[in-house]
């Protein structure tokens, strides 16, 4: 139960906000055809679906090894640095992100592309000001170290382990 109640951010930023979006600019399904309408079709859905896949991974460890969620009210007692996490420090949004892209696809609607960089401008600021140095004040030295080898959000090819961890 503990973990559904956090979906309602993921739910209100990739649901209620692009349909509202859609309802104000009058979009229409597949309003902007950037490719044939079949290619826009099947990109959008491989974004989403790729997008879901890395956001329910990384809700899973959240649940699993941080022994939290992501909501800010409900956050992981334990500072996860593995799997994905070695290789992106915010996988989540990234997640949020790809789908967000991939509905912009599907809808041909350029007010859900806007909202994705609005979204995405947001959480930078958000996580720079906020989250991180919470994050540090929290785990300490252990959240510096990944800081200093992790980015933020272009993922590193081989991921990162934390010194003395068995690869």
């Amino acid at each position: 139960m503990r973990q559904l109640k956090t979906l309602v951010l993921p739910f209100s930023t990739l649901v209620v906000v692009p349909t509202i979006i859609l309802a104000a600019t009058w979009s229409t399904p597949f309003g902007v055809n950037m490719f044939l309408p079949a290619v826009q079709i099947a990109i959008g859905a491989l974004l989403c679906a790729a997008g879901l896949s890395l956001m329910a991974v990384t809700i899973r460890m959240f649940a699993i090894i941080g022994r939290g969620t992501l909501a800010p009210w409900d956050p992981t007692r334990r500072l996860v640095t593995g799997g994905i996490y070695g290789h992106v420090r915010n996988p989540m949004i990234s997640g949020v992100l790809v789908v967000m892209l991939g509905i912009s696809m599907l809808f041909g609607s350029p007010g859900i592309l806007i909202w994705a960089a609005v979204f995405f401008t947001g959480n930078t600021l958000y996580f720079h000001f906020v989250e991180e140095p919470g994050l540090e004040k929290r785990f300490g030295s252990e959240y510096a170290e990944y800081k200093r080898n992790v980015p933020m959000w272009l993922p590193r090819f081989k991921p990162w382990r934390e010194p003395g961890s068995r690869a």
